[in-house]
């Protein structure tokens, strides 16, 4: 009888919630893990496929988060938006986005053009202006994140942009909408022309594998711990005061 496992009340206490919480937080990040390498799939192979065009009408499909398009109408050189605090290669600077009013009475859409550095004296560089007439852009179709905890406010009347805001911009534009998604056009053959395109970046780190098995790990400590413990409370028991 002196050698049955008894448990001991606190000890057991801690135990039971500890070890289910992370247990469970190591489940929910294979479940992370799941759903993130789904999403990097989708990512890889949207990027991957030749462009399609634009449709007129996105609605709510994710299929066109990173995802080639082309898409065609006449850039309205009026309006441009410079999106701030933009880096490249190490490099600060903005990012110039352009309403493209399509041929095909869809919404206007929001093309960013690429990254224009910005100067000894704080200013951008000088930078070619949209092209006129008619065009077709080719790029990687994105849907903007919302407005960061850290990001200040847009300032629409001093064209001063932190983040991608569409309604607004279309606003500002005088459109009455936009489409869902901004186009991050191509980068052109002539890398020393700004602003230069192909600004898309694609940072999704998948560390939840490593995640889940440290919370695993946690839990198995905690359980060794838990049974040394009682181990040795068992020796001292049957060795008696007078061991």
């Amino acid at each position: 009888m002196a050698s049955r496992f008894r448990p001991d009340f606190w000890p057991t206490v801690f135990l039971v919630p500890a070890l289910a919480l992370m247990i469970g937080l190591g489940v929910w990040q294979l479940e992370r893990l799941a759903w993130k390498t789904d999403l990097i799939e989708r990512i890889e192979h949207g990027l991957a496929a030749p462009p399609v065009p634009l449709p007129a009408d996105l609605g709510d499909d994710p299929g066109f988060d990173y995802r080639h398009v082309t898409v065609t109408g006449r850039f309205d050189a009026v309006h441009a938006f410079r999106l701030l605090a933009r880096v490249h290669d190490g490099v600060a600077g903005i990012q110039v986005v352009a309403p493209l009013i399509r041929d095909d009475g869809g919404p206007a859409v929001m093309v960013n053009r690429g990254w224009v550095p910005l100067g000894p004296d704080g200013r951008p560089a000088p930078y070619a202006p949209p092209p006129e007439g008619t065009v077709t852009v080719e790029g990687v179709a994105r849907r903007p994140l919302p407005q960061g905890w850290m990001q200040p406010d847009n300032s629409p009347a001093t064209n001063e942009w932190f983040w991608v805001d569409l309604p607004a911009m279309a606003a500002a534009a005088g459109r009455d909408r936009a489409a869902p998604v901004v186009v991050e056009q191509s980068a052109g053959p002539d890398r020393t022309r700004y602003p230069l395109g192909g600004q898309t970046k694609v940072d999704l780190p998948n560390d939840h594998l490593q995640y889940a098995i440290t919370w695993f790990g946690f839990a198995a400590i905690l359980v060794a711990i838990y049974l040394l413990h009682h181990l040795r409370r068992g020796r001292a028991a049957r060795k008696g005061p007078d061991a």
